[in-house]
């Protein structure tokens, strides 16, 4: 199993690599060596440190990663090879098929080279056709994603299936059994602190809605300076908070406490597979605000677990808040518990290990 980082694998894949071990699988894991490789390794897998630049585009550095790839599946001859993220599938997939070993890829999303296209956007479909088009199976998180690979001729459509993202935890995401303490009105953003992630429209829009209710709070939490060609600058960041109109939390390898004490989770994103944090926030009963593009649209019922909005806007952001502050607190606490049981029905981890368990089984 490889991604891009250990901190992908210990937030994405530890119920899939429980669940796959509880079966009899031996799982060896290839990603970065980083602060969260200790969590990979407590899972009782084995580590292969493995550097990967997830953002870099030097031919010379990815030959590497593909000969780093082929000298790891020569010496562990593996019988399946999982990869997540886009340099995993790329150059670890034709280098355990050089070996024998099965490949099964998921595409978590498309990212920003295929949400601002260029030459750059040509060049990775080509190396993605390269890289899956002898691969036994291609998951992937929204059928939009799908129907463009198709389409696209990158993958066979016999070949593509679907997987209800990288799954939730409903035992660990449960709602809270008691209300949370009075206070201001919280909206909260969990993310990678990226461009992409419409962290600059999230700012802009507790401009407009602090106008007229300038006691709401609203919060972002997740890692700053990753390593991603949008990730938004530290002092870009402190300036805004520096402004008032949003809270830093930090980054936590719990969100829960957080989401408890939140009364709306926001993800104003331009392109996701299925959101995780969509995902967890709704399986802890809370009501979602999200924009109207692939993966979002896939977790978040219109007008029933919460709202949509136009991309790229503020101002539409801004409106589907007001929407939600008014909104009495049973009307919120219906669109959670509708949420709730939307998320158990869809989007439940063991489901990602059933689809796993098949697609294993069938090879």
């Amino acid at each position: 199993m490889s991604a891009n980082s250990s901190w992908n694998i210990a937030h994405f894949r530890s119920g899939l690599i429980r669940g796959l071990m509880d079966h009899g699988y031996r799982i060896v894991v290839a990603a970065p060596e980083d602060e969260h490789s200790s969590l990979v390794r407590s899972l009782g897998v084995e580590f292969l440190p493995l550097p990967i630049n997830s953002a870099g585009i030097s031919i010379a550095e990815d030959a590497k990663l593909f000969l780093r790839y082929r000298q790891i599946v020569r010496t562990l001859k593996p019988f399946a090879f999982l990869g997540f993220t886009a340099k995993p599938n790329i150059y670890g997939s034709p280098a355990a098929r050089l070996s024998g070993a099965k490949v099964i890829n998921n595409i978590t999303g498309l990212g920003t080279v295929f949400i601002k296209r260029s030459v750059l956007t040509a060049v990775v479909t080509v190396l993605y056709r390269l890289a899956l088009r002898r691969s036994s199976t291609v998951l992937f998180q929204n059928r939009e994603d799908l129907e463009y690979f198709v389409a696209q001729r990158i993958v066979a459509s016999s070949k593509a299936g679907l997987v209800p993202g990288s799954g939730v935890d409903l035992d660990k995401f449960q709602p809270a059994r008691e209300a949370r303490k009075p206070g201001p009105f919280r909206f909260l953003l969990i993310a990678r602190l990226l461009w992409d992630k419409g962290v600059a429209e999230f700012v802009e829009a507790a401009r407009i809605v602090r106008r007229a209710h300038p006691d709401v709070l609203f919060q972002l939490m997740g890692p700053v300076g990753v390593n991603n060609r949008t990730a938004i600058p530290a002092q870009t960041l402190a300036r805004w908070s520096d402004e008032g109109f949003v809270e830093l939390l930090g980054e936590s390898d719990d969100v829960r406490p957080a989401i408890r004490q939140a009364d709306c989770i926001v993800l104003p994103s331009y392109r996701e597979g299925l959101p995780r944090t969509l995902l967890e926030g709704s399986a802890m009963g809370k009501p979602l605000i999200a924009t109207d593009v692939p993966g979002c649209r896939d977790v978040v019922i219109a007008g029933e677990t919460g709202f949509l909005c136009d991309v790229r806007s503020a101002e539409a952001l801004a409106k589907a808040m007001q929407g939600m502050l008014g909104l009495s607190s049973e009307e919120r606490n219906e669109m959670g518990r509708r949420g709730r049981s939307h998320i158990e029905r869809n989007f439940g981890e063991a489901l990602v290990v059933a689809k796993y368990l098949d697609s294993l089984g069938r090879l």
